[in-house]
């Protein structure tokens, strides 16, 4: 903790106001949405995508009294009470308050970094010293110049030894994060092609990976991937690899089913280990681990009995439907308070239940330490938390939490009083270390599923909202599309994603649509693509806004309107430009007018149309003549209604290929969930992997037929694996007979046979493959769209309700 003055001195502050000198600071922010301790936050402007100094009055509204700038115009008129300190770069001074910290501990930091593996070693890390060791990691994935920078700060004399994960995407990043992290022992995972376009070779990659480790006493790392011993300036380099130099020589590996067992030889000793793990990078990391807990001093057994035990981590923070009408956070794997933070955000962003409970374990090797129950205390009393379930050793602080606390003493303890606890219309945060088996407990509050889900990642969709955004200038809005299910991706967990990351408007076809979004929390202006009569009670009492498109739909809703007595109701008029399917032709404009001036119960808030081919270079003069079009209309609208109106023409296509018709707002859609048709040239991520399994395996003979009205045969002696997904779930009949393709443990695999309803066939004959293995459905969408002659958005939008969604955060 520092106070506001002292931290201005450490900054360099060029100019600063001190209205609360005397403030002590314990928490950094840069997110005004994620400020829970208001008065002991200092927060930091950074200028990014959105100008941080723009966020200010928001971060001061929720409590915060400090704050570190760069913009030499700021008004602070309005934040009498705040403290202000000026610099020049506002990342430059929080990495800079980052380093003094770290210079005020004195244990070990061990400093990792490479293409792929850093998250995964020190996972692993973690579990494998925590038994005796008091270790701090860094959070999840915090290896950027910001993350690293805010894990730093968390560090503190309870621990006794800390994990910092590093990573960079360009040339001359790592001084910077090697001048924060200073690590005494590094480590190096390996180097692939991860990352690869920000760096000229592998060579300079390599090169810039290593000036992390400059400065430290060892650096421990996989000789493969050093060819020259003179770029490790590392003191004391201990290399390993199947070579006698290496200071670990593997010797042998042997690869089974389930397990790896390796050889080492160090010096003139010998020793086996049985690996838990069978794939290539899984047998690097683990050796990985092996060689850093031996330069720890740890003994060859202890070595060996927990490498055998270790788990394979889960690196994602998982949404998953629940039991009576639950919505269950699954963070089961691990638990420290970096990582809990980044939970319990989670947990608050979730609106869709009325309560919220937290099922939460101690954290092993700290349940004793003073300062670990009272940060944790302060952690839990920022949150809005009904219920806390704790598992673990009595901790009597915990009662005094504004919440109902029920305490017991290990898992067996909670598995024997399960039939008393009630859970019911609650989002449920489960969150506990490896010990504590938590996934038992998960598996009690999740919907059952027939063994086919659509995995969606929301960090996925965060990024293209970003991506999408950054074209934007400033002040043009955004409204998402989250009509037919959200793509097929789910409805209010995308939908309070997207609210949590500040789009203006939501879009959805029916009004059935929009009345689930209300009922799971989302508060943001929602338009309804498809109103009807028979729809307006439940349109206007959970206060959605429909599109107008016709005069009948017009007349009748002010006529509803007009009954009871209700005016100035937000509508959107739709404009037919081309599209020739719904909306307003130009013609009709004169009459249009006449009609919205005469109904007091309207309130027209947007005009908008269609763009029929805007991702086509060869329809450039017909979309130019669109634009041209619903100009002229929305100016004659506008003028008549007397007042001004949010115009929106673009859509996704339009968003990348049309600029100049952004007017106020842009229709944000199909590439929101990943599907880039306008080879837009944004760096666009995959956001849903549709995955089932293998029920079982069966040895034919040649000649033998598969599946309904014998069309699939086998052209000599094989297998055939029966997975569960068929044309119930959205899975075309028209991928039937080889046409389809799907993959197994990364083999390709055709279908054979037709689609039956709930299952269909795939041809795994020669291949490597077991009953239980996980099968990807759709390897790349927008082939298996081609293949059958139909758009990637059928193939998601098809996807069977039945499907269960499972969301992930990273």
């Amino acid at each position: 903790m520092y106070l506001v003055s002292e931290i201005a001195g450490i900054i360099a502050a060029q100019k600063t106001i001190l209205s609360v000198a005397n403030l002590v600071i314990s928490e950094l922010v840069y997110d005004s949405r994620q400020v829970y301790h208001g008065e002991k936050s200092l927060f930091f402007a950074i200028r990014a995508l959105r100008d941080g100094h723009r966020y200010i009055a928001a971060a001061y509204e929720r409590g915060v009294r400090s704050f570190v700038v760069s913009r030499k115009d700021l008004d602070i008129s309005l934040f009498p009470e705040g403290n202000f300190l000026w610099v020049e770069d506002v990342i430059t001074a929080l990495q800079a308050l980052a380093t003094h910290h770290r210079n005020r501990v004195h244990y070990p930091v061990i400093g990792i970094t490479g293409s792929n593996g850093k998250t995964i070693v020190k996972e692993w890390l973690y579990q494998l010293l925590s038994p005796e060791r008091k270790v701090y990691q860094s959070p999840k994935s915090y290896n950027s110049q910001l993350g690293v920078a805010l894990s730093l700060w968390e560090l503190s004399d309870q621990y006794d030894i800390a994990l910092i994960e590093a990573g960079i995407s360009l040339e001359g990043e790592m001084q910077r994060l090697a001048a924060m992290i200073q690590p005494t022992i590094g480590v190096l995972t390996n180097i692939g092609v991860a990352h690869a376009d920000g760096f000229p070779s592998k060579q300079a990659k390599l090169e810039q990976k290593l000036k992390l480790f400059q400065q430290s006493e060892v650096l421990i790392y996989p000789a493969k991937y050093v060819a020259n011993d003179q770029l490790i300036a590392s003191d004391k380099p201990l290399s390993w690899g199947p070579d006698l130099g290496n200071h670990w020589q593997i010797e042998s590996v042997v690869v089974g089913v389930t397990s790896a067992e390796v050889v080492v030889r160090e010096q003139e000793a010998q020793t086996s280990l049985q690996l838990p793990f069978v794939d290539q990078a899984s047998i690097e990391n683990c050796l990985t681990c092996v060689f850093v807990m031996r330069h720890l001093k740890y003994d060859w057994a202890t070595i060996a009995l927990r490498i055998r035990n270790l788990e394979a981590v889960e690196m994602r923070l998982q949404l998953k439907s629940g039991i009576n009408n639950c919505s269950v956070i699954d963070d089961s794997y691990s638990n420290d308070l970096g990582a809990l933070k980044i939970a319990l955000d989670f947990l608050e962003r979730q609106h869709q239940r009325p309560k919220r409970t937290l099922i939460l374990s101690e954290i092993m090797g700290l349940p004793e330490a003073p300062k670990y129950i009272d940060k944790l205390r302060e952690l839990l009393s920022a949150y809005t938390l009904n219920r806390l379930i704790w598992v673990g050793t009595t901790v009597n602080a915990l009662e005094s939490l504004d919440c109902e606390v029920l305490t017991f003493a290990d898992t067996e303890d909670l598995d024997r009083h399960w039939p008393t606890l009630v859970f019911s219309d609650e989002t449920i945060l489960v969150k506990g270390g490896r010990a504590f088996h938590f996934e038992t407990i998960v598996k009690r509050l999740t919907a059952k599923s027939h063994g086919t889900v659509l995995e969606i990642n929301l960090n996925a969709i965060e990024h293209n909202l970003k991506q999408y955004r950054s074209l934007l200038p400033t002040d043009v809005k955004l409204m998402a599309m989250v009509k037919a299910f959200s793509y097929g991706s789910g409805s209010f967990e995308v939908a309070n994603m997207l609210q949590y990351n500040g789009v203006d408007y939501l879009t959805v076809a029916f009004v059935d649509e929009g009345v689930e979004l209300r009922q799971g929390g989302i508060s943001l202006p929602i338009m309804v693509l498809s109103p009807d009569e028979s729809t307006f009670d439940r349109l206007i009492s959970h206060h959605l806004e429909p599109e107008i498109y016709s005069f009948r739909i017009l007349r009748a809703f002010t006529n509803y309107l007009n009954e009871r007595n209700i005016v100035n109701y937000p509508i959107h008029i739709k404009l037919d430009t081309g599209m020739h399917r719904l909306g307003f032709l130009s013609v009709e404009v004169p009459q249009l007018v006449a009609e919205l001036k005469a109904a007091k119960a309207l309130k027209v808030i947007s005009i908008f149309s269609h763009m029929v081919a805007a991702g086509s270079r060869t329809q450039t003069t017909f979309t130019q003549q669109q634009v041209t079009e619903y100009g002229i209309a929305v100016n004659k609208l506008e003028q008549e209604l007397g007042y001004e109106v949010i115009k929106h023409m673009c859509n996704t296509a339009g968003i990348v290929r049309w600029p100049s018709a952004y007017f106020d707002m842009v229709r944000l859609g199909i590439g929101l969930y990943g599907v880039d048709l306008n080879a837009s040239g944004l760096d666009i991520w995959p956001t849903s992997q549709l995955k089932t399994t293998i029920t079982q395996i069966k040895s034919l003979k040649k000649g033998d037929t598969v599946g309904y009205d014998r069309h699939g045969v086998l052209e000599r002696d094989g297998q055939i694996a029966t997975v569960k997904i068929g044309y119930a779930d959205g899975y075309d009949r028209r991928f039937g007979n080889g046409i389809g393709h799907m993959l197994i443990r990364g083999q390709e695999v055709r279908t054979i046979g037709n689609i039956c309803m709930d299952m269909c066939m795939l041809d795994v004959t020669d291949l490597d493959v077991a009953e239980g293995d996980e099968v990807v459905v759709f390897p790349d969408i927008k082939t298996m769209a081609r293949t059958i002659g139909v758009i990637p958005y059928e193939l998601l939008v098809n996807i069977s309700a039945r499907v269960k969604r499972v969301y992930y955060y990273q």
